[in-house]
């Protein structure tokens, strides 16, 4: 049985992919599919087509020479690093986004349990043990039951309207933290992975123009080719900035959501707890 996914998943994983479609398509079409043994036979007897602009031989077309593929074998090891780095901010964004939606996702699905098995409970514990073993409200209603336990020796100053609120209000604080997660990395790439992509582009530039300058020749093919490919450096980086920006905006929101449900139970499980002077934990 196939379990459905939620559409918003569906949609960012279509996202995801979408880069991976996008670099399969510039590929040449030799790299794309298998030549078969009849076509390589006529390949064999066939004159090779030759590229005007750099002499590629190819069958049946024109290699494009200046695409991601002659980025690679033409940049040295600081342009390749580069890429390599773009490479890894854009898998690391995709890899949290994916899994925050989740996790908020789970947390949503918590809170209709919650609704459903908490408050109909006898007491603040018997409630807790009905939710999930990771849910975050059930960690926060056992937080309340343990300070009502723990209100002894030093603490015991501390009046229990003042300590349970402090243990409960420490407890969400723990799932905020926990929700906010990986958001950090998410803002790093969206406002770093531009100018990473532009010091690749402008590495690209210096190496292109100083072997145009050694070579003495300016002419428009020359310049072409090493100049676009540098700049592609500069689409990857925003290519990788994009999701990441849109994705931390669009989490954060959720999260928001998300913390507003979280609170609405910690204050409603104060007063539970504190109105009735820790006897319903």
């Amino acid at each position: 049985m196939q379990i459905p996914l939620p559409a918003s998943l569906r949609r960012l994983v279509s996202l995801a992919l979408l880069p991976a479609v996008m670099l399969f398509a510039m590929l040449p079409a030799s790299a794309q599919a298998p030549a078969t043994p009849a076509a390589s036979a006529a390949a064999v007897g066939a004159a090779p087509a030759v590229s005007p602009a750099n002499g590629v031989k190819t069958n049946g077309g024109v290699e494009n020479p200046y695409g991601l593929e002659a980025l690679w074998r033409g940049s040295d090891h600081i342009a390749r690093g580069v890429l390599v780095l773009l490479a890894i901010m854009s898998v690391g964004s995709w890899y949290i986004m994916i899994t925050k939606l989740l996790e908020q996702s789970r947390m949503h699905r918590h809170a209709r349990t919650m609704d459903e098995k908490f408050w109909a409970a006898p007491s603040v514990s018997a409630g807790a043990s009905a939710l999930e073993k990771n849910s975050a409200y059930r960690f926060i209603a056992e937080s309340g039951v343990q300070a009502t336990t723990d209100h002894g020796g030093l603490k015991s100053h501390i009046p229990m309207n003042e300590w349970i609120p402090m243990s409960i209000t420490s407890a969400v604080d723990r799932v905020h933290a926990t929700t906010q997660g990986g958001l950090a990395f998410l803002a790093t790439v969206g406002s770093t992975s531009p100018f990473v992509g532009l010091f690749g582009t402008v590495w690209g530039i210096y190496h292109a123009l100083t072997a145009i300058g050694i070579s003495g020749q300016a002419s428009i093919d020359k310049v072409a080719g090493p100049v676009g490919e540098a700049l592609i450096m500069t689409a990857v980086g925003l290519a990788v900035a994009i999701p990441a920006v849109l994705g931390y905006n669009w989490l954060a929101r959720r999260n928001k959501a998300v913390m507003d449900e979280v609170r609405e139970f910690s204050d409603e499980l104060n007063a539970v707890i504190v109105g009735s002077a820790g006897k319903a934990a």
